[in-house]
C-alpha cells in the first residue's frame, strides 16, 4: 500500500484488514489468494541454490513458506508489532517449535504456574525427554521469578492472561527481570489477542498464539504463530544456538548473518524445516479472514462477558469468579494497564457442590457449547478438572487454581439476555439434582 511505504501510521482496525495483503499482480485478486501448492519452480539453478544456502529469500516449499502463509506472518507480526512471525499447524506446535529452537539439553526454563494443561504437559514430559528442566512458580510473585534463576536458565514462559483461571501478569515487571539477567520472554497472548495486549510493547520478546482461537474466531481452524521481537541479543553468550556456527545449516552463525532475524530465520529454516508442522495454506487463509473482524468481536466478547461475569459474581450458586476484569478482581489494575479494552472472553468460576453440580450445570445448557476449544463467535462451556486439565495431579491442579467445581467459560457475541437466560437453566437443573 502506497500510503504504508510514504511512512503514515495507521490504527489497528485499518491493520488488521491490510496488513500483509496487496492485490494480487498476476490476476489483480483483491483477497488473498490460496497458494494450495506443495512447491515452487525456481528461476534457475543458480537461484535454487542460494535459496538452499538462505543467500536468496524466496518461496521453495509450502512446508517451510508459502505466499497465503505469510500473508498471514506478516499481518500478525504488524498487529503484534513485532519484526516477524513464522506460522506452523497448531498452537501447541508453534509453542514447542519456539521453544526448540533456543533449548540444548541441560538447559532450564521457568514458567508460570497458570497456564494451560497442555503446556503444563509438554513441558513436564515432551522437554524432560530433552532434559530440560522446569520450574514452575508463582505469576505473581515476582521474587520468585528471580530465585528461580539459575545459570542455565534459558527463557521466562508465562500467559498474559491464565488459563483458565483469569490470573494477569505484571508483563513490564517480569520483563524488567528477565532483561536484568539476559534472559528473553516469551508470552502466550492467545486468550488476549493482540487487540487487547501486546507484550511486546511491555518487554516480552517472543509471543505465541494458538490462532485456532481468536484469531480465527469461528472454530473452523487449526493453527499457531510465533511473533519475535527482532531486539533480543542472542549474542549475549547463554545461545550458543544461536550464536555459534549451525552444523544443522552449513555452518551458518544465525544472529552474526541475520541480526535482528536471526531467531525467525533459524525458526523456519531449521525447526520448521525439520520438525514439518507447516500451517497449510486454506487456514492461512481463513485466518486472515478472521483477523479482519478481530476488533469488532473482541469489542462484543469482552462486553458479554463481563455481564456475564457480574452476573455469576452475584450468583448464590457460585462461590467464585475469576474474571481479572471485575472491579474486586485483584489483577484489576494490571488489566487497566496492560488491557484497557478489556480482559478478554475467557474464565472459570466455581460451583457450589464440586465435581458432580458442575456437570448438571454443564447437562443444563443449551446455547453454551460443551466443548474443547474457546475463542469462538458461540459461548463454550467445559469442566477442566475432568478435560483440559485432566492429566494433572491434584498438586498441579491446586497449583493452576483448578478445583473439582471449577467451570470455564468461554463467552461468544450472542445476545447477552439469551446467554445469560441459558445460565439460568443450568443452575436450574443442578437444583433439581440436588
Amino acid at each position: 500500500m502506497k500510503l504504508i511505504e510514504e511512512g503514515r501510521n495507521f490504527g489497528f482496525d485499518t491493520r488488521q484488514v491490510h496488513a500483509g495483503a496487496r492485490p494480487d499482480p498476476n490476476t489483480g485478486a483483491r483477497a488473498v489468494p490460496i497458494f494450495q501448492t506443495t512447491s515452487f519452480v525456481f528461476e534457475d539453478s543458480e537461484s535454487a541454490a542460494a535459496y538452499f544456502d538462505l543467500k536468496e529469500y524466496g518461496n521453495t516449499y509450502s512446508r517451510i513458506m508459502n505466499p497465503t502463509v505469510a500473508a498471514f506472518e506478516e499481518r500478525i507480526a504488524n498487529l503484534e508489532n513485532g519484526c516477524g512471525a513464522v506460522g506452523f499447524a497448531s498452537g501447541i506446535a508453534a509453542q514447542v517449535a519456539a521453544l526448540f529452537t533456543i533449548l540444548e539439553p541441560g538447559d532450564h526454563v521457568i514458567s508460570s504456574s497458570a497456564i494451560y494443561g497442555g503446556t503444563i504437559n509438554q513441558f513436564k514430559h515432551q522437554f524432560h525427554k530433552m532434559s530440560v528442566e522446569v520450574t514452575w512458580v508463582n505469576p505473581d510473585d515476582l521474587d520468585a521469578w528471580r530465585q528461580a534463576i539459575k545459570a542455565n536458565t534459558k527463557l521466562f514462559y508465562a500467559e498474559t492472561i491464565g488459563n483458565p483461571t483469569g490470573t494477569v501478569l505484571d508483563i513490564e515487571s517480569v520483563a524488567a527481570i528477565a532483561q536484568e539477567y539476559d534472559i528473553p520472554l516469551m508470552m502466550d497472548n492467545t486468550f488476549a489477542s493482540p487487540y487487547l495486549c501486546r507484550p511486546i510493547e511491555w518487554g516480552a520478546d517472543i509471543v505465541v498464539h494458538s490462532a485456532t482461537k481468536f484469531i480465527g474466531g469461528h472454530g473452523t481452524s487449526i493453527g499457531g504463530v510465533v511473533v519475535e521481537s527482532g531486539k533480543f541479543n542472542w549474542s549475549n553468550g547463554r545461545f550458543p544456538v544461536m550464536s555459534d556456527p549451525s552444523p544443522a545449516y552449513h555452518g551458518l552463525a544465525f544472529h552474526a548473518t541475520f541480526g535482528m532475524y536471526a531467531y525467525l530465520m533459524k525458526l523456519r529454516s531449521e525447526t520448521l524445516r525439520d520438525l514439518g508442522a507447516a500451517m497449510s495454506p486454506f487456514n492461512a487463509f481463513l485466518f486472515l479472514q478472521g483477523l479482519e473482524t478481530l476488533s469488532l468481536r473482541m469489542d462484543r466478547h469482552v462486553q458479554n462477558t463481563l455481564a456475564v461475569a457480574e452476573y455469576l459474581d452475584q450468583h448464590d450458586m457460585v462461590s467464585n469468579v475469576m474474571y481479572p476484569g471485575l472491579q474486586g478482581s485483584k489483577y484489576k489494575p494490571l488489566v487497566n494497564k496492560y488491557m484497557p479494552k478489556g480482559a478478554g472472553a475467557v474464565f472459570a468460576f466455581d460451583i457450589v457442590g464440586g465435581r458432580q453440580a458442575g456437570q448438571d450445570f454443564i447437562s443444563g445448557l443449551t446455547l453454551w457449547s460443551h466443548l474443547a476449544n474457546v475463542g469462538d463467535t458461540k459461548s463454550l462451556v467445559i469442566h477442566p478438572a475432568s478435560t483440559t486439565h485432566r492429566q494433572l495431579s491434584i498438586e498441579e491442579l491446586a497449583d493452576a487454581g483448578i478445583g473439582e467445581g471449577t467451570i470455564r467459560l468461554s463467552v461468544g457475541i450472542e445476545e447477552i439476555n439469551d446467554l445469560i437466560w441459558d445460565l439460568d437453566q443450568g443452575f436450574s437443573m443442578v437444583k433439581k439434582t440436588t
